[in-house]
């Protein structure tokens, strides 16, 4: 097409899926542009670790052809998008960030992928996560480090991190992503994009190629979701993922938005939540983020939920009991050198616990959970830092046992989210000496619509500029 402003890889996922589905451009044209910045930038980025191009300009082909035709549409009708590595796409590898899974080939895809593809979706990449998706950067031994695109110093995040990376820089418009303890929205942090982990059972979820199902922390806390440039494309990107899958017994049929709370809405502001030590510029950004929504409308005010620390102890320890079961075994034999001592301070960190330690554990989320709901029935959405800190520099989640507790202690509002199973949107909120900071927008079960459309405002306020070209 001539005289268009800006190369459609730059276009966001509503414009684009506008334009595509009123043929002022064609998928193909979308899915090449995607494909050549994917091209340009990937070979220093490292955010995709397998490319379909070939797959992807056939299916987009196709998809124009069914305009031509005049056939219904979804609401992705040739969006290019990128999936997470680790989830399950027909006559792939599900790699997970491990070499030794090159040959696991999924024969069907994953409830996720088959969604975004029923809604016409293209998928152009797969993209890096860290070994058995565990750490919070992402690298491992089959693809390699994913960049920061904002400065090499720092991590892109994890697991999630390829996925954050290619959305920040143009590589589709929508990026899948998981989220078992802040795989999303941390990520989305480092990287100046948005993201969200829905509640536990709006997206279902399966892999045909797991060996066993998942334990009790996969299937309570870990959940399926969408990262992208900017807020409305993630909302886009979520109720094309939402419909239910027969795969996955979490699957919950709750409608997609529900009566919203009379005005004014009452916001909890968290700058410094318990238990965390927050920088000052990541409190600013809350308080700022606090002052946008007051603006807006919201009724705003400074105080804590109940028993956040608790609550990221039960987290922490089974979670922690669980991989020790189920995936030790499995890293030590497969996982690369970093990812293990990555893991392995992590152990250090939360030791062994009994199973009556455990099993009171896990009863005690439902007394946390119950809190939280009635405190989100006086203050229906809280805000508060996605991590205490700026992102990280390289190396910080494998150093040594000291700055493994401080990390863990950044990310504790990210782990309480996952232990109650809350949907929580994940947005930019500026930056500090060249980083992207961002907060988290926390909303009862099934009310991703209010935290998206608080995200919204928050975004409007200050904007991060994304896609970008890669930094030193």
């Amino acid at each position: 097409m001539t005289g268009r402003p800006d190369p459609l890889w730059r276009r966001d996922a509503v414009d684009l899926a506008a334009l595509i589905r009123t043929r002022a451009c064609s998928a193909r044209e979308a899915v090449r542009s995607a494909l050549d910045r994917l091209a340009e930038v990937n070979p220093r980025l490292n955010a995709v670790s397998l490319t379909l191009a070939d797959q992807a300009l056939a299916e987009a082909d196709r998809a124009d052809l069914a305009l031509r035709r005049g056939d219904p549409v979804g609401p992705l009708h040739g969006v290019p998008v990128t999936i997470k590595e680790n989830v399950d796409q027909a006559g792939l590898p599900t790699t997970n960030g491990v070499p030794a899974f090159w040959s696991l080939i999924a024969t069907e895809d994953s409830p996720p992928v088959a969604n975004w593809r029923k809604a016409g979706a293209i998928v152009i990449g797969r993209t890096n996560t860290p070994a058995f998706s565990l750490r919070w950067h992402t690298d491992n031994a089959a693809a390699g480090r994913t960049r920061n695109p904002w400065s090499d110093a720092i991590t892109p995040g994890g697991s999630s991190g390829g996925a954050a990376a290619a959305v920040a820089t143009g590589i589709g418009a929508l990026a899948h992503g998981s989220d078992l303890g802040g795989s999303i929205r941390y990520p989305a942090y480092c990287c100046g994009v948005a993201g969200i982990r829905p509640t536990l059972g709006r997206v279902p979820s399966f892999n045909g190629t797991a060996a066993a199902e998942r334990p009790p922390t996969g299937q309570l806390m870990a959940v399926q979701g969408v990262l992208a440039r900017r807020v409305e494309d993630v909302r886009l990107g979520l109720w094309a993922m939402a419909p239910g899958d027969v795969r996955d017994p979490w699957w919950v049929p709750a409608p997609r938005a529900f009566p919203s709370p009379p005005p004014p809405i009452r916001v909890a502001l968290v700058p410094e939540p318990e238990g965390m030590a927050v920088h000052p510029a990541v409190a600013d950004a809350v308080r700022t983020a606090g002052r946008a929504l007051a603006t807006a409308g919201y009724e705003v005010e400074e105080v804590s939920p109940p028993g956040l620390g608790r609550a990221f102890e039960i987290w922490a320890t089974v979670v922690t009991a669980d991989i020790r079961a189920t995936l030790l075994g499995a890293a030590e034999r497969h996982a690369d050198a970093d990812a293990l001592r990555s893991l392995a301070l992590w152990m250090e960190l939360f030791p062994p616990v009994d199973t009556a330690t455990y099993l009171a554990c896990l009863g005690e989320r439902a007394t946390h959970l119950r809190a939280w709901q009635r405190f989100l029935e006086r203050h229906p959405l809280i805000v508060g830092p996605t991590s205490g800190q700026p992102p990280f520099d390289l190396g910080f989640d494998h150093r040594d046992l000291d700055t493994t507790a401080r990390v863990m202690q950044a990310q504790r509002l990210l782990a309480v989210v996952n232990a109650l199973g809350l949907p929580a949107a994940a947005v930019p909120a500026g930056s500090f000496e060249g980083r992207p900071l961002g907060v988290q927008v926390i909303a009862a079960r099934y009310r991703e619509e209010l935290a998206l459309d608080a995200a919204a405002v928050i975004e409007a306020a200050a904007p991060v500029p994304t896609p970008i070209d890669l930094r030193d």
